[in-house]
């Protein structure tokens, strides 16, 4: 195979863990006889400071012209301001929207080596196996919004949940077919009790279910609800769909399942053209250059590349056993250890994994 891939390393420590992924990735092409042509470009905080702008043109061009993006993470105090001109996440809510990204993967998965990293109960979390769909293009962060100063002086700021029944009918699709080939369970999650998007999704969902998948188990959760059974019974969902911000936050609540955001990775996919694969943590401005950043995250994430932009199934299994085998070994970067237990930084759990390849 022959395929371009575009590395975007980002903001913090999102260079350390891209080239770590970077190096997996080539030794897979190498021992497989593919040809994988990497391309870097910026995004986010550091695309501000040398371009003015968190998604130059030559970045969007390059990832349309890929076969599949490779992100690290964007953010940092550095842009925080809240009176900026634009903050690094425009630029990774735009490259969504310009691939048509419409369907964020994130795959919630428990390592029985890790049982015991998590903060909650090993009898709690044990065979987890979860599949999120979450909503990529629409709903609050894409919707109308704006800031505004009243005459009394005091200032209104909205933001405006919007979507369509194409759009929620793409996603419900998507993550149907998948629950398919697994367990054949979809939970679909809302606020239908408050929120009238969360009603359109409630009525598409139920006819689509009806209509051309009946022989899966279909169940509606509130979104508080969800919140509280993700730690209480997590082994009793199998794929979970929702919304763009739903999913944002019940992901990153999901990932104290494995025991650290370092453990999960993303894909982004559309109707066609590259995904863009990413891991789930963000910037972690605090650790950055530290050389103790968890690269395993990143690492999945080039698996899912193969597997779902590249058709590279046998080479995503690859990756992932090693992974798994680095692990059994014993070996823990610092965010998988308790407070001064003993860990390996980035660049010897990288090593570690080309050595179990």
């Amino acid at each position: 195979m022959k395929a371009t891939i575009v590395l975007l390393p980002g903001d913090g420590i999102g260079p350390e863990v891209i080239r770590s992924a970077h190096q997996v990735l080539v030794q897979v092409a190498q021992s497989h006889g593919h040809t994988l042509d990497f391309q870097e470009h910026t995004i986010g905080g550091i695309a501000i400071d040398r371009y003015g702008d968190p998604l130059p043109d030559q970045t969007t061009q390059a990832c349309k012209r890929s076969d599949a993006v490779l992100l690290g993470a964007v953010g940092g105090p550095k842009w925080d301001d809240p009176n900026a001109k634009t903050r690094p996440e425009a630029g990774l809510l735009k490259i969504r929207k310009e691939l048509g990204l419409f369907a964020n993967l994130r795959p919630i998965v428990t390592f029985p080596e890790l049982l015991d990293s998590s903060p909650l109960k090993r009898s709690i979390i044990e065979g987890t196996d979860i599949l999120f769909f979450r909503e990529l293009t629409g709903g609050l962060y894409f919707g109308p919004s704006g800031c505004e100063t009243l005459p009394d002086g005091q200032q209104r700021a909205y933001s405006t949940a919007v979507y369509t029944t194409h759009e929620v009918e793409r996603i419900v699709r998507m993550a149907a077919d998948a629950a398919r080939t697994r367990r054949k369970k979809l939970t679909m999650v809302d606020k239908a009790n408050v929120l009238e998007a969360s009603r359109l999704w409630r009525r598409v969902s139920g006819q689509i279910m009806q209509e051309q998948y009946p022989d899966l188990d279909y169940e509606v959760v509130l979104v508080d609800s969800m919140a509280m059974h993700l730690l209480s019974r997590p082994t009793s969902f199998d794929v979970v769909v929702t919304s763009n911000m739903f999913g944002d936050i019940l992901t990153d609540e999901a990932s104290m399942l494995p025991g650290s955001l370092g453990m999960l990775p993303s894909a982004s996919i559309g109707s066609s053209g590259p995904g863009l694969y990413e891991p789930i943590h963000g910037s972690a401005p605090d650790i950055a250059g530290k050389g103790i950043a968890n690269p395993l995250a990143t690492i999945l994430a080039a698996a899912m590349l193969c597997r779902h932009s590249l058709g590279l199934h046998a080479e995503a299994d690859q990756i992932e056993r090693a992974v798994r085998k680095v692990l059994a070994q014993g070996h823990r970067t610092a965010d998988l250890v308790p407070r001064g237990q003993p860990s390996i930084g980035t660049e010897a759990m990288t090593q570690k994994v080309l050595e179990n390849l």
